[in-house]
């Protein structure tokens, strides 16, 4: 299916949700299944419609549907057509208990904790609960020209709001993080023995594209940057031989058994594209079984 950033949920009841950001940016959708597979032939439900100006009008990216004290939320990215570079973080909460179904309503700009955040663009926000804490990892763009995409962390005080200062995660360091552009974004977090590892994209979108790797132990404070670790070369990239190019923005699930963990990302059949690679329509989501080695670290392995 021609959807990129794609993120699958699976409830407490044994559904799949998946949603991503399709072609046009211009839509929210959702699909259902009582399978991974079921996903790709699901019928989709259109959540949301970008407004016809102003915030929200443009450039609708990578939603993420998460389920937080008893309610739906999709966090999402969004510019306006004013200002299609304007990328802000947004969310959206339905008010019924099927989200396929329940009316959704916009909550806004996801409120930052002081006047420094969200002051340039930012997207690819993904949140997540530890030791009963809401946290959030976004990227956000610093500098001037080509500028630089890092990725941050805050706690959160509620599904709408920062709770503290944003703390710089991880900056583009590697030659690998520096293709075409300097770019760290697309995290997504998962849980493995006595750690937590968060995966996020780098470079630019085209064969360049991969995914690289932050860890920290369960016990150690994640607002402490210096207690993650970072890999130094990426885990993933463009791998001919299985005709996958350009890997990146994933989202973690479970396989229906619940014992096998599922990295689901997007990328390419081929390698050269003609244009922008942002607009190239053809980026595909994927599903592979996850690994883990000796130590415990995630090995990414994906099949033919």
């Amino acid at each position: 299916m021609q959807r990129a950033d794609p993120y699958v949920y699976r409830h407490t009841d044994g559904m799949y949700y998946f949603t991503a950001s399709v072609p046009e940016y211009d839509r929210i959708i959702l699909r259902r299944g009582k399978s991974l597979h079921e996903l790709a032939d699901a019928e989709e439900a259109v959540l949301w419609r970008r407004h016809e100006s102003g915030i929200m009008s443009c450039h609708i990216w990578a939603p993420e549907l998460h389920y937080l004290n008893n309610a739906w939320y999709i966090y999402f990215a969004a510019g306006a057509v004013e200002d299609i570079w304007a990328i802000r973080p947004y969310v959206i909460r339905c008010t019924g208990e099927d989200p396929m179904t329940g009316r959704w309503e916009e909550l806004g700009q996801v409120q930052p904790y002081d006047e420094f955040t969200f002051q340039d663009f930012s997207l690819d926000m993904t949140v997540f609960t530890h030791r009963e804490k809401l946290y959030a990892v976004w990227a956000e763009k610093v500098s001037v020209g080509k500028k630089i995409s890092n990725l941050y962390i805050a706690e959160m005080e509620t599904p709408w709001k920062l709770g503290t200062q944003q703390v710089l995660l991880s900056s583009p360091d590697y030659n690998w993080e520096r293709e075409d552009f300097w770019v760290n974004e697309g995290p997504a977090v998962i849980r493995h023995g006595e750690r937590l590892f968060l995966t996020y994209s780098a470079s630019a979108t085209g064969a360049c594209y991969c995914m690289g790797l932050l860890s920290i132990g369960e016990d150690q404070d994640l607002l402490d940057p210096e207690n993650w670790e970072k890999s130094r070369q990426p885990v993933f990239l463009t791998q001919e031989e299985a005709g996958i190019y350009g890997p990146g923005h994933n989202s973690f699930t479970m396989d229906e058994t619940g014992n096998a963990d599922i990295c689901v990302y997007h990328a390419r059949p081929y390698r050269d594209i003609v244009g922008d690679p942002l607009y190239d329509p053809n980026r595909h989501a994927y599903l592979m079984k996850m690994k883990w080695d000796d130590r415990g670290y995630p090995v990414f392995t994906p099949a033919p």
